[in-house]
């Protein structure tokens, strides 16, 4: 039965897997729900609450029943306009926008109608690629380099680009800030990899989501540089806080009307619209100038100070790690204990992370095959997100911008991640036991 049962499926999908973070975050509440206790450092949510006034604008909306435009409703699409014009200097129109719940929708509608190849970074987020498949389409991966911060180097797309031929479409997709790395791209690195884009005529579909959570509140978009050729993807589920309540966009050049309105058409016999109440919140809250701008400065400081003490332990042992600008996420590379590492019998990085959660109740995400890095790669991926997000950011409203978020802060309101980072994974790997604030390896 079980194999007339695999007929069912194509034949390409039949080791097709869901997506590994969701499935490792389940795992661990479970256990977390059960009592145990997980230093749970594999999941990318916001440990924040929801923004006031969005939450004001559900409760405010919870009537709003009706099916909503496919595209999504008129007030919202043009508070998604004036915010991007507020934060990143971008002039969209309206019409020039598609809302849906959440954005991963958008972004695979796009892969599957893409008449064309699409190009994913190593490392990158886990579903691109997954998605790829699932859309029976083509993908090329572009490897990244630590040396180089992670960031995708402007000779290596020209490279890959020319390499591919120019028989076919080009889709390259671009995380920025990172996930998994956490890295951010200038203007300057953008504006070349633009030129390079543009002498290609290739499109890229750039996800922001994590925009509004660049440390420095600095963020540059592509779509900046490159106009004509640049979807711009985001939503309310990390800066917002809002994950849960799937509202996500995308943002749409004249130039590419026609992918526009061929996803749009999709979207009518996929999900038909976004929850009208959320839409109605969101759009509510957008043009909240002064509420975003108090929420994402002490958000995006809080996660700032979370992110530099992660790197700043982490260095201080050996460990090789790029230093996370924005986001949730830090990407450090174990290489450092390889050699006592294999003397185990653990020469994966999946087996890595696998005997860390085991002896160590540390859950971390291995960087491959998950997030495309090669499965003998000790890279691992790293979210700072598990603390009282609720408590910290009390916390600096009330001691105002103007004080500094310090390590005694961190140790009051963000302990969890503070005590994981403490349990140093090879001690326990060497020694059997946790030794606690440590600076040493066991070769």
């Amino acid at each position: 039965m079980e194999e007339l049962q695999k007929f069912l499926v194509r034949p390409e999908l039949h080791s097709y897997s869901g997506a590994s973070n969701l499935s490792t975050n389940e795992k661990v509440k479970a256990l977390m729900a059960e009592g145990q206790m997980v230093y749970h450092f594999a999941f990318g949510q916001s440990p924040f609450p929801v923004m006031q006034c969005l939450a004001d604008g559900l409760r405010e909306n919870v009537h709003q029943n009706a099916y909503l435009s496919v595209a999504g409703l008129p007030e919202l699409r043009s508070a998604i306009c004036d915010f991007h014009h507020n934060y990143d200097d971008l002039d969209f129109t309206a019409d020039q926008v598609l809302v849906a719940p959440g954005s991963k929708e958008l972004i695979f509608l796009m892969i599957y109608l893409f008449n064309g190849d699409i190009y994913c970074l190593s490392p990158t987020w886990t579903t691109y690629h997954p998605q790829t498949k699932l859309a029976n389409n083509s993908a090329y991966i572009i490897s990244t380099r630590a040396e180089d911060q992670w960031r995708l180097m402007p000779e290596d797309l020209d490279r890959t680009l020319t390499e591919t031929g120019e028989r076919t479409n080009k889709m390259l997709i671009l995380t920025n800030p990172d996930n998994p790395t956490g890295i951010v791209y200038s203007a300057d690195h953008l504006q070349k990899l633009s030129a390079v884009l543009k002498k290609h005529k290739a499109v890229v579909l750039s996800d922001e989501i994590y925009a509004r959570l660049n440390f420095n509140g600095d963020h540059a978009s592509i779509a900046k540089y490159y106009p004509e050729g640049t979807i711009l993807c985001s939503g309310l589920s990390k800066w917002a806080s809002a994950g849960g309540w799937r509202l996500g966009y995308a943002m749409f050049p004249e130039s590419l009307r026609y992918l526009q309105a061929a996803v749009c058409s999709a979207a009518s016999h996929t999900y038909s619209c976004a929850s009208a109440p959320i839409q109605y919140a969101a759009a509510k809250a957008l043009i909240m100038r002064e509420e975003c701008d108090e929420y994402i400065n002490h958000t995006r400081r809080i996660m700032g100070a979370v992110a530099d003490y992660c790197y700043r332990e982490l260095i201080a042992v050996g460990v090789r790690v790029v230093k996370s600008q924005g986001g949730y996420y830090i990407f450090p590379d174990f290489e450092v204990i390889r050699g006592g590492l294999a003397k185990k019998g653990i020469v994966t990085g999946n087996q890595f992370t696998g005997v860390l959660f085991e002896e160590a109740s540390v859950a971390l995400m291995s960087g491959g095959p998950a997030f495309l890095r090669p499965e003998n790669e000790y890279t691992t991926r790293l979210c700072f997100v598990n603390f009282d997000g609720a408590a910290a950011l009390e916390a600096s409203i009330k001691m105002g911008l103007h004080s500094p978020i310090t390590d005694n802060f961190l140790a009051e309101y963000c302990a969890p991640v503070l005590n994981g980072i403490e349990v140093y994974p090879t001690a326990i790997l060497y020694t059997g036991r946790v030794e606690k604030g440590k600076r040493f390896f066991y070769q």
